[in-house]
């Protein structure tokens, strides 16, 4: 299943950027806190975008561990090999596409890391045993995605705003019928683990800001609802209008992510 997506370094900051400021608990201390990680481990992050997690990663061990991340686009990874010079350039960064076979080192990395990410690839089975491969025995994957009920006021905001179903996301719908089923058929052990954190808007302008950072043209997940920047455009008018009767109905705009947090260990 090929999922025609790409992500943009602007829009993926603009999301980020929305969460920090609007969000009440922080996700970062949420995948620590449920992974314990020990000073010493060789951790992979795949799908590693602008390196936030392997950051997270690198402070939280102060530096004691080997860290590599790894994206199939360009321009995230310069972005984070620019951020990486702040820190000694301590993290190996490079291109990685997880559709074909990994070209690393098998059986070394006790942590691997794809947050955001897996759903999107070609071939859940081929990239989940890729990761498999590279672990040593009692390694672990840590895997997180939407789920089912996140977000459920954005989608009901742009289902009455456009009229139009809201087309699948592959977080939220592959997790449930493709990827937790496979991480128990390759794996000894998995586990879940759910984050919440809610979102509060005040005012539409970060919503909105959130939403055309969701929404981009570039990320080719929404061509269902658009197909030129005018109609795009005219779809950013009609959310804007529903959302400020939203907001005027109800004070603000409690947008909940809820997010699954997978743990399989080899």
């Amino acid at each position: 299943m090929k999922i025609d997506f790409q992500e943009t370094t602007d829009d993926l900051a603009k999301r980020i950027d929305i969460h920090s400021r609007f969000g009440s608990r922080d996700i970062d201390e949420w995948m620590l806190e449920i992974l314990q990680l020990q000073p010493g481990m060789k951790i992979l992050d795949v799908g590693c975008g602008s390196g936030k997690q392997c950051f997270s990663f690198y402070h939280h061990l102060k530096g004691q561990a080997e860290i590599t991340g790894t994206d199939v686009s360009e321009s995230l990874l310069a972005d984070a090999r620019e951020k990486n010079k702040a820190i000694g350039s301590a993290v190996d960064f490079r291109f990685l596409d997880f559709n074909q076979a990994f070209d690393l080192p098998e059986n070394h990395y006790d942590l691997i890391s794809a947050c955001f990410a897996i759903y999107y690839a070609q071939d859940i089975p081929f990239t989940l045993a890729e990761m498999h491969r590279l672990l040593v025995p009692g390694g672990r994957l840590f895997t997180t995605g939407p789920m089912p009920t996140n977000k459920q006021v954005f989608y009901e905001i742009i289902r009455e705003a456009t009229g139009k179903p809201i087309p699948p996301m592959p977080g939220s719908s592959r997790y449930a019928s493709q990827i937790f089923g496979t991480m128990q058929d390759l794996f000894t052990k998995t586990e879940q683990h759910i984050f919440e954190n809610p979102l509060t808007f005040d005012t539409v302008e970060p919503f909105m800001i959130y939403t055309r950072a969701s929404m981009s043209e570039d990320r080719k997940l929404w061509n269902s609802l658009f197909q030129t920047h005018e109609e795009f455009e005219a779809v950013m008018r009609a959310i804007e209008t529903t959302a400020s009767r939203f907001l005027e109905r109800d004070g603000k705009i409690v947008m909940t992510k809820v997010v699954g947090g997978f743990i399989a260990t080899k």
